[in-house]
């Protein structure tokens, strides 16, 4: 196939971010290519050898992932065009015949650690962890006889020729990943009125107040930031870039006029998208931040500029 044909993911077969493509209607047509790193399936998009890429950007219990940030922020420019919110639970992967008091070593993804880990403090408190690549690459060392465990989807035993334990586990109820379709920089899609956009913003300079100075840029324009994240820069201690969801799409007036704000307010600003929020949830607007209001505004203006009353 070309590769305007193929969807690049964090792999190998049978991670949870392969169950959240091929919930995509369009990954049905496509030659799905799993990569051994977040990194990987990116490069493989920057490079032209895949149209899109489906990586891990948020978990509700651990928080942001940090390589698809670092990437999303540093490199040759992508866009994100879908998102994907997945429920998560995990089961305990093992080798057929293996008793849950012999598993004393067990593996995963090291966002799966955080989510597993009362579980594992109330039924296995001896087993030593060390992180695997992703949570099927775990699978897969458990198949080799690395590991005597393995935590991942369900769906990874029949893959990896190994059988669950125990299933449904989870921490913390309703947990979630969050998942993001990543393509080259295009036009972004029209407006579905439950839209999100999102940035990366570098401050001009560090002085007290100069953060608060970019959050009013959302603030005073009713626009809802849904997520912030500050990521080191890689420049020395201290200096940070921050990582920025907010309602709304680019063509939503009070949207644009929040990025024209950062763009003259910052050191840099990278557009990373606007695209259609897997929850469908429209913004609650505001009075004065509708697109009516900004237009009202601007005859307004313009008339006083003519002199009109």
């Amino acid at each position: 196939m070309s590769p305007a044909s193929r969807f690049a993911y964090l792999g190998p077969e049978g991670t949870f971010t392969e169950a959240a493509l091929r919930t995509l209607p369009e990954a049905a047509t496509r030659e799905l290519l799993p990569m051994v790193s977040v990194p990987a399936a990116l490069d493989a998009v920057r490079a032209g050898e895949a149209a899109a890429a489906l990586v891990p950007i948020e978990n509700s219990v651990e928080g942001g992932v940090t390589a698809t940030l670092d990437e999303l922020a540093s490199g040759e420019p992508l866009m994100i065009y879908r998102e994907v919110l997945l429920p998560i639970a995990f089961a305990l992967l093992v080798r057929p015949g293996t008793s849950l008091d012999a598993v004393k070593t067990v593996t995963g993804h090291p966002v799966a650690q955080p989510q597993v880990r009362n579980w594992l403090a109330g039924h296995l408190p001896d087993a030593r962890w060390e992180s695997a690549a992703s949570n099927a690459d775990g699978a897969r060392l458990v198949q080799e006889g690395r590991f005597d465990g393995a935590f991942a989807g369900e769906f990874a035993a029949a893959t990896y020729g190994l059988e669950p334990l125990v299933t449904g586990i989870h921490d913390a109820e309703n947990a979630q990943t969050r998942f993001v379709l990543v393509g080259r920089p295009a036009r972004p899609a029209a407006p579905t009125g439950a839209d999100k956009t999102s940035v990366v913003m570098w401050l001009r300079e560090d002085h007290p107040g100069a953060l608060l100075e970019l959050l009013q840029e959302y603030a005073s324009r009713g626009v809802n930031m849904m997520r912030i994240e500050s990521r080191p820069t890689g420049e020395g201690i201290g200096r940070y870039c921050f990582s920025v969801d907010c309602e709304g799409h680019v063509s939503d007036r009070r949207v644009g006029d929040v990025l024209m704000g950062l763009k003259r307010a910052c050191q840099k600003v990278r557009f990373l998208g606007s695209y259609p929020r897997a929850d469908e949830v429209p913004p609650t607007l505001r009075a004065g931040t509708s697109d009516e209001d900004f237009v009202a505004a601007a005859d307004w203006l313009t008339r006083c500029l003519d002199g009109r009353p």
